[in-house]
């Protein structure tokens, strides 16, 4: 029984990591575009978030809120994935 568990935490621990690897490479590429678009096409954001009813200064800051809580979530995530990990050499250990 020790064993079938360490293997899906251990599983779950490596599951997480990656999440947290593809996220990461998706929050830096969709930022980077985010800028670009930001900084080249402003008429086509503001069509995007409504057809001018927003300021540039409220979209960038909208969108650095949506960019803040998506780097809380993978942190959260991040640690998670250290705990898992943890706790997977802790039962490695005992068993």
């Amino acid at each position: 029984m020790n064993e079938d568990l360490v293997k899906k935490v251990r599983a779950a621990a490596g599951a997480t990591w990656w999440v947290v690897l593809i996220g990461f490479i998706w929050l830096t590429v969709a930022y980077f575009v985010w800028l670009g678009m930001l900084h080249y096409c402003t008429p086509l954001v503001r069509d995007m978030w409504g057809g001018g009813a927003l300021e540039r200064s409220q979209i960038q800051t909208l969108s650095l809120w949506f960019f803040g809580a998506f780097k809380l979530a993978l942190f959260g995530l991040l640690f998670a994935a250290i705990w898992l990990t943890l706790f997977a050499r802790r039962l490695k250990r005992a068993g």
